[in-house]
């Protein structure tokens, strides 16, 4: 149905556009011509984002995908974005959601940025502050940005995080498996993994702490699971502790 999109408004069915065969030839040579050099100059890769957004848009409402002899939209980006549709559309509502005075200074951001920015006028509609936050994206590096911007839209502070890997043997899976679900049964299923194994540690550390260990080691440890804790729970324990006092 993505591909369709550009035959549908408020419901109703629309007339076929027709197909300008000499402008869409063009457009689909500038879209091979820039992923092609960005696939050539490594270094300044996707500084061409702005105009390859642009043309995206045009290919999707002039449905030039017709000159591949393609069935859709959606099958045009799988030819030309096969490691990721995902970069085409954010690219798409770049172009589509900010302003034309800033696309000049969009450049020096780099798109996974002005993606971030994106966001943020789409939420904001015609109170978007423009100049702030393209100062505010020049300003800060690329993951405090995305802090920033998604502080904004949802209201909450964001913690900085960072992915580890590490080897395991096929013998540990199962073991380390059925811990994590034991702590999603205990957390939530909205909770992730990662603070389905942060429980556990938690856990593992306030029990090593009652065996003469540090008290306050054992003191962070449980305020670390009692934070991991469902409101539910957290409530019924407090009312424990309260009766045992």
């Amino acid at each position: 149905m993505i591909g369709l999109t550009s035959l549908w408004t408020n419901g109703q069915a629309l007339v076929e556009p027709k197909l300008n065969h000499r402008r869409a030839l063009f457009v689909l040579g500038k879209i091979d011509e820039i992923l092609s050099w960005e696939r050539g100059v490594e270094q300044e890769k996707d500084t061409r984002f702005v105009e390859l957004g642009r043309y995206l848009c045009e290919v999707r409402s002039g449905q030039y995908w017709r000159i591949d002899k393609l069935k859709s939209f959606d099958e045009f980006l799988e030819k030309k974005f096969p490691e990721s549709r995902r970069k085409a559309y954010y690219l798409m509502t770049i172009h589509e959601q900010l302003p034309k005075q800033i696309r000049h200074s969009l450049k020096q951001l780099g798109w996974t940025k002005a993606a971030e920015l994106a966001k943020v006028a789409r939420r904001d509609g015609q109170k978007f502050d423009c100049a702030t936050w393209l100062h505010t994206a020049k300003e800060l590096p690329k993951d405090e940005f995305k802090r920033a911007v998604e502080r904004h839209l949802t209201g909450q502070e964001t913690e900085p995080w960072e992915i580890i890997y590490f080897k395991l043997y096929k013998s540990q899976i199962g073991v380390i498996e059925n811990a994590l679900e034991t702590a999603a049964l205990m957390l939530g299923s909205d909770k992730s993994r990662g603070y389905c194994l942060e429980m556990i540690c938690a856990d593992f550390l306030a029990g090593a702490q009652l065996e003469g260990g540090s008290p306050d080691t054992l003191v962070a440890s449980l305020n670390r699971l009692f934070d991991l804790l469902p409101a539910i729970k957290k409530a019924e324990l407090i009312e424990r502790l309260r009766r045992a006092s």
